[in-house]
């Protein structure tokens, strides 16, 4: 009879531990797959800024300095590895795309009536808006990841095998100038 007992509490034990461990692989495949629908959403939005260049470079002969800008900020952050590199990456295009956008809307009213220009706008806003929520996804699966590896039982199975994961943030800079910026797109 005690053996029975035995074998059922080993049964448990082994039963949990894997039920645990299929868990925390579950939750860092779920991270994995969030961070993946920002990459492409940023991958979405890099993609129009060639064409937003050449729509606005005929009409901007003068700010070559601003479109030079934008183009380096996309390189940055198609270059970018990891959600940290990204998130400053991103906000650094934000910010150059703010600077034409301010300048275009201030210095060229035929341009800001292009329906070309109108519609790449309006594709960046689309852009902006499905990156946040795929940010937002991607910092809940972290999470629901990070107190799976940090709660009981999940912390003693989880050992080093398991890497936290780092969460989208933008730096204490970038937020500031983010917040002293008005958002023109």
């Amino acid at each position: 009879m005690a053996w029975i007992v035995v074998l059922l509490l080993l049964g448990g034990l082994v039963f949990l531990y894997i039920s645990t461990h299929n868990g925390i692989v579950a939750k860092r495949n779920q991270a994995d797959n969030a961070w993946s629908q920002i990459d492409v959403q940023l991958q979405r939005k890099t993609s129009l800024i060639p064409n937003l260049l050449e729509t606005v470079k005929g009409f901007m002969k003068h700010e070559s300095d601003v479109l030079v800008q934008v183009a380096e900020a996309r390189a940055a952050l198609v270059n970018a590895r990891g959600p940290r590199e990204a998130a400053a990456a991103d906000q650094t295009l934000k910010s150059s795309l703010n600077t034409l956008f301010l300048m275009v809307d201030e210095k060229y009213p035929d341009l800001k009536a292009h329906a070309g220009f109108d519609h790449l706008r309006e594709e960046l806003i689309s852009s902006e808006n499905r990156i946040a929520y795929a940010r937002q996804a991607y910092s809940d699966a972290v999470t629901r990841y990070h107190n799976a590896l940090d709660s009981f039982p999940g912390s003693m199975i989880a050992g080093t095998k398991f890497q936290r994961k780092e969460l989208f943030q933008v730096a204490a800079q970038d937020r500031q100038a983010a917040d002293d910026l008005a958002i023109k797109f």
